[in-house]
C-alpha cells in the first residue's frame, strides 16, 4: 500500500509544485498575517493547497486532510494527508530559491506521537527534485538511494536549523545557538524544515534541530530522513514536533540530544 499511496503522493506534489512556481514567476502578493506581521501567507499558498486537496479528494475521498492553509477533516479509511503547500514562504515571497511543497500520508490521528507515516513527498520546484520515501521501501532522489552521513563527529558536524517568528523564542533560540556554535562545524538556517531533512537524507547536512515545527512542517521530511538512516525524535525520548525536532544519523544524534540540553535547549 505504500508504495501506491507514494505514486498518488508524488504526481499530486509535483503538481502543486508546478502551480507555486508558476505564481512565484508572475509575482507574489501576500494574502495575510498569521501568528506575526513577519509570518505571511501568500495567495499562492492558499491556492497551491486548495488544488493539492482537491487532487486528493479526487484520488482518495475517504481520506482525511491536515493543511497548513485549510480546516482539518476527518476521513474514514483511517489514512490522513499531512500538506504543507509551501514550506519557506518567506523564501518564497523574497525569490529565494529555497521553498518547497511537502506532502504526506499518515496512517492513524494526525497526530505525530501517535501517527505512523506510510509516504512522504518533498517537492523543490526551484531545482528541480522531487525526494520521496515509503515506509520500509528507503529514499530516493529521482533513482539514487538517499543515506545519512555517518561517523561524523559533532565538532565536524554542519547542523540545519530553523527560527520562531515569535521575538521571545527567538530570543531562547539565540542563546542555545551560543552554546551550539562554537561545538559544530557550522549552522545553516535554509528556510524550509522539509528541505533541511530532505538534504539531511541526501548527506548535504549532517543534522537538523529546530523548535516549534508543526505537523505540516516535518511529516514528509522526517519519513525521508528517517528511511535514509537517520533517528529522528524530539529530546529525552519523545517524539518530534512542536517542542523540538532532531534528526541525525543515531550517533551523532546522540551527541546532539546530549549538546541541545547542555545548551538550554530543554525547557
Amino acid at each position: 500500500m505504500s508504495s501506491a499511496l507514494l505514486s498518488i503522493a508524488r504526481g499530486i506534489a509535483e503538481q502543486g509544485g508546478a502551480l507555486a512556481a508558476r505564481r512565484r514567476a508572475e509575482g507574489v502578493e501576500v494574502a495575510a498575517s498569521k501568528s506575526a506581521p513577519e509570518d505571511i501567507v501568500t495567495f499562492a499558498d492558499r491556492e497551491t493547497e486548495a488544488l493539492i486537496r482537491s487532487l486528493i479528494a479526487d484520488a482518495r475521498p475517504d481520506d482525511g486532510f491536515l493543511g497548513e492553509e485549510s480546516d482539518a477533516s476527518r476521513g474514514s479509511s483511517g489514512l490522513t494527508w499531512v500538506v504543507d503547500p509551501i514550506d519557506g514562504t518567506v523564501n518564497f515571497l523574497y525569490g529565494i530559491p529555497s521553498w518547497s511543497v511537502s506532502v504526506a500520508v499518515v496512517e492513524g490521528d494526525p497526530d505525530p506521537s501517535t501517527w505512523t507515516t506510510l509516504a512522504g513527498v518533498v517537492v523543490n520546484p526551484s531545482s528541480g527534485e522531487t525526494f520521496v520515501a515509503s515506509a520500509g521501501g528507503g529514499a530516493w532522489l529521482g533513482d539514487r538511494r538517499l543515506e545519512v552521513n555517518h561517523g561524523v563527529e559533532l565538532p565536524l558536524a554542519l547542523v540545519g536549523t530553523g527560527f520562531s517568528y515569535s521575538s521571545e523564542t527567538r530570543a531562547w533560540q539565540a542563546e542555545v545557538l551560543t552554546g551550539l556554535l562554537p561545538r559544530v562545524r557550522d549552522i545553516r538556517r535554509l528556510g524550509s524544515a522539509a528541505l533541511d531533512l530532505s538534504f539531511l537524507a541526501a548527506g548535504r547536512l549532517d543534522a537538523h534541530f529546530e523548535r516549534g515545527l508543526n505537523a505540516w512542517d516535518h511529516a514528509a521530511g522526517a519519513l525521508i530522513a528517517r528511511e535514509a538512516g537517520a533517528k529522528v525524535g524530539g529530546l529525552r525520548g519523545a517524539a518530534e514536533g512542536a517542542g523540538m525536532t532532531v534528526a541525525a544519523s543515531p550517533d551523532l544524534f546522540d551527541a546532539l540530544e546530549a549538546l541541545l540540553v547542555e545548551s538550554g535547549a530543554l525547557v
